[in-house]
């Protein structure tokens, strides 16, 4: 199932995209007086009963949106943590000058940085080195704690695109990563979540274009640690809990791994697009 998070003049609502058609499901749950999840966060806490209770939505009359014109919010409003994975490819540790990690290099982001598809990003006068990162996001569905990596799978609740914005020079100011990480909608995640029962993370292609040049072009099978690593090391340190959001890390074609005098950083006016296969392409502009 393929849903998004939208907004609406009645507030956010759950969207699915049924074949071309985008389905406002808190309409449509209205008219029909059905008992559904209206939101991703009901969604989520209901797992596979809430799916079902869509699946049968789906069945009869629903309200529709034209995606091209549908206004999108975050795919997840309020995630407890939203993680991150850095250095987790290996041509990516090359052009970073890094090491390839023992295990996942973990760091976060705050809610602040949250952003939706299509959003307009602005950019601070405190940074003049910003860049883009196409990352596989995935959704955590459950609770999690130290489980083991031949079920962290079954935690996840879907995956989605997410674009990992980073200040390099606020990043490199100090041996802390957060102030490059997490300003203010550094985080833009959809623009659809593809529920975990049909979408497997392996051979997936990610790649990226700023102002339509392609920049990063890769498959998630070049990961150093793959999704259920990644979820199952995390949760040895962290109890996840549903909702939390965990970019994957990105691939090379970063800004900061060109040359010196090749390095074209994000301005004003730039429009990036980052997809991954099967999911969908999230569209963020700045100003």
């Amino acid at each position: 199932m393929k849903l998004a998070s939208l907004r609406t003049a009645s507030g956010t609502t759950l969207g699915i995209l049924d074949g071309g058609r985008l389905v406002d499901v808190a309409a449509t749950a209205a008219e029909r007086a059905l008992d559904v999840p209206v939101t991703m966060e009901q969604l989520i806490a209901q797992g596979p009963l809430g799916r079902e209770a869509l699946a049968d939505l789906l069945g009869g009359e629903v309200v529709t949106l034209d995606p091209d014109a549908a206004t999108f919010a975050p795919v997840v409003a309020d995630p407890e943590k939203i993680l991150c994975v850095g250095i987790n490819y290996r041509k990516h540790s090359a052009e970073f000058q890094m090491d390839v990690p023992s295990e996942p290099l973990l760091f976060g982001k705050y809610n602040n940085a949250l952003a939706a598809h299509r959003e307009t990003v602005g950019l601070s006068p405190v940074s003049n080195q910003y860049d883009y990162e196409a990352e596989l996001v995935m959704v955590v569905g459950r609770r999690a704690h130290d489980v083991p990596q031949d079920r962290a799978l079954d935690y996840v609740f879907g995956y989605t695109v997410g674009n990992d914005l980073t200040a390099r020079d606020l990043q490199h100011r100090t041996g802390q990563w957060l102030i490059g990480k997490s300003l203010d909608q550094f985080a833009p995640t959809g623009p659809y979540l593809v529920t975990a029962d049909s979408f497997d993370p392996a051979h997936k292609r990610i790649g990226l274009t700023k102002n339509g040049v392609p920049e990063q072009d890769a498959t998630t099978d070049a990961m150093v640690f793959d999704c259920a690593q990644i979820l199952s090391c995390a949760s040895r340190y962290l109890t996840l809990e549903p909702g939390d959001l965990i970019f994957t890390g990105t691939p090379e074609g970063v800004v900061c791994g060109k040359p010196a005098g090749q390095q074209d950083w994000i301005r004003p006016g730039d429009v990036v697009e980052a997809t991954i296969e099967g999911i969908g392409t999230l569209t963020t502009r700045f100003a």
